[in-house]
């Protein structure tokens, strides 16, 4: 199993890429501040495809598309768990109903809420009424 290391502060990464830069070789600088080449080089690299020119053979994801890439990927993930959680609930509605969808009978609401004799007449309409109030609860607002 690799060691895991405490990230570099970015003022520390900033100032390796500028050593490079001013022509310091990766390895000498890797030996005077105690980290590894490889890692500078990535900086070197990434710092470059964030600039918009990347070095030969190292085109890449800039840092922006990268952080957004995690966020989009996070948010497909919760979304797919709400698909399935909806889609099992579904199912154990239509399981409840003997397979047979038929009305379900509503409680008397407040006023502006579903009407005192709403029926969900079928599986399909459950489930819409489910994402509504799922909906309702991501953002915060009661149902």
């Amino acid at each position: 199993m690799p060691k895991s290391h405490v990230p570099y502060p970015p003022e520390f990464r900033q100032q390796m890429i500028e050593l490079v830069r001013a022509g310091r070789n990766p390895h000498e600088v890797a030996k005077e501040f105690e980290c590894s080449a490889q890692t500078i080089r990535n900086w070197v690299a990434q710092s470059a495809v964030d600039s918009g020119k990347p070095l030969p053979g190292k085109e890449g994801l800039t840092s922006a598309e990268r952080d957004e890439l995690t966020r989009l990927r996070r948010q497909v993930k919760q979304l797919q768990m709400e698909r399935d959680i909806l889609a099992k609930a579904t199912a154990w509605f239509a399981g409840k109903n003997g397979g047979h969808p038929r009305p379900l009978r509503t409680r008397s609401r407040e006023p502006g809420r579903l009407s005192s004799s709403s029926d969900v007449s079928s599986v399909a309409d459950l489930s819409e009424r489910l994402l509504r109030v799922a909906g309702a609860a991501a953002v915060g607002t009661r149902y």
